[in-house]
């Protein structure tokens, strides 16, 4: 990080699933990690395999300056919205630094209208930024975790590899079954309907 401005990379991971938390991510880096990060692979975790994502996650923790995750559970996309409720989540991230950033550089065009500091939207961030990059690491490998742990308590979803997403397998388990507590109603009577 450049001496008196403290930058966080902000990036999300799950909006469009049928199941679980939306989750959000926050990294600081400094100039050394973010040199170290990109030379070890680091880049858009789409364009990570599951692989690399793994091996990059501890070394993030370990290289970042700060980070922090937050997320929003289902009941609160379901209550207030999917674009609401992923800024608490990405709110709960920031505010799980130990360092008040100057500056949020945000994955996307949507602003944070939560957040009253100084704030950047830059569309494909992950390939702009390598705090967003490593913030886009950091969500997908935490949500992908929780979401495999959850899928030994609500079997027959293929939660394990689908990881909520609205796979034809996933709406077929969801017809035949109906949802659990933890998939979103709001995101669901559409895909029901139209599959069924």
């Amino acid at each position: 990080m450049e001496e008196g401005i403290k930058i966080a990379g902000l990036d999300e991971v799950g909006k469009g699933c049928l199941f679980g938390p939306v989750f959000a991510a926050a990294v600081m880096l400094n100039n050394s990690s973010e040199n170290q990060l990109l030379d070890a692979g680091l880049k858009d975790s789409k364009l990570l395999t599951k692989a690399k994502r793994a091996q990059l996650f501890p070394e993030i923790l370990k290289l970042a300056d700060n980070w922090g995750i937050g997320q929003a559970s289902a009941k609160e996309i379901d209550s207030q919205g999917i674009r609401k409720a992923t800024e608490k989540a990405m709110l709960r991230a920031i505010h799980k630094l130990t360092i008040h950033p100057s500056l949020l550089l945000i994955d996307g065009s949507l602003p944070l209208r939560l957040w009253k500091g100084n704030q950047e939207n830059l569309i494909r961030g992950e390939s702009k930024s390598p705090a967003i990059a490593a913030a886009s690491v950091i969500a997908k490998e935490s949500r992908d975790q929780v979401i495999k742990r959850l899928a030994k308590q609500f079997p027959g979803y293929g939660l394990e590899t689908n990881v909520g997403y609205g796979t034809s397998n996933h709406r077929k388990a969801l017809i035949k079954s109906g949802p659990t507590q933890l998939h979103r109603k709001s995101f669901l009577s559409k895909i029901i309907f139209e599959d069924s």
